[in-house]
């Protein structure tokens, strides 16, 4: 997992050199959140399970910079995006599951929402 407060130029890589068929997954969470403490580890054993999806842990409160225009209030909050678009992005309850299901279904057919801004461009952004 990728943490841009220690990885912003292997991020940047990795965000870059993405197809068009894999996803960013970002979890927005706050290191004072107990829920999330125990959710990192299960983001963890997702990106084993893809290894070619990019998955990044954005604390809300160092990286005010990287949140899509607006106020993350649910932790954990769930960006899954790529090339196409925003396949979901809010608050979901912390079980991996969830998010293996959503990973899923997009690789079988995936239904994205209303965009929201580009992750990429905001790390990039972030970067300058």
């Amino acid at each position: 997992m990728l943490y841009p407060q220690k990885d912003q130029k292997e991020l940047q890589q990795k965000l870059s050199s993405l197809s068009d068929n894999e996803y960013i997954v970002v979890c927005f969470c706050a290191a004072w959140c107990r829920t999330c403490q125990g959710f990192e580890a299960q983001i963890e054993s997702l990106e084993k399970k893809y290894p070619y999806h990019c998955f990044v842990w954005v604390d809300v409160e160092e990286h005010e910079e990287l949140l899509i225009d607006e106020d993350i209030e649910d932790f954990p909050t769930i960006l899954i995006q790529n090339k196409k678009g925003t396949l979901f992005y809010g608050p979901l309850l912390p079980f991996a599951e969830h998010i293996d299901r959503l990973l899923q279904q997009a690789e079988k057919n995936p239904q994205f929402v209303a965009p929201v801004a580009s992750f990429e461009q905001l790390v990039t952004a972030a970067a300058k």
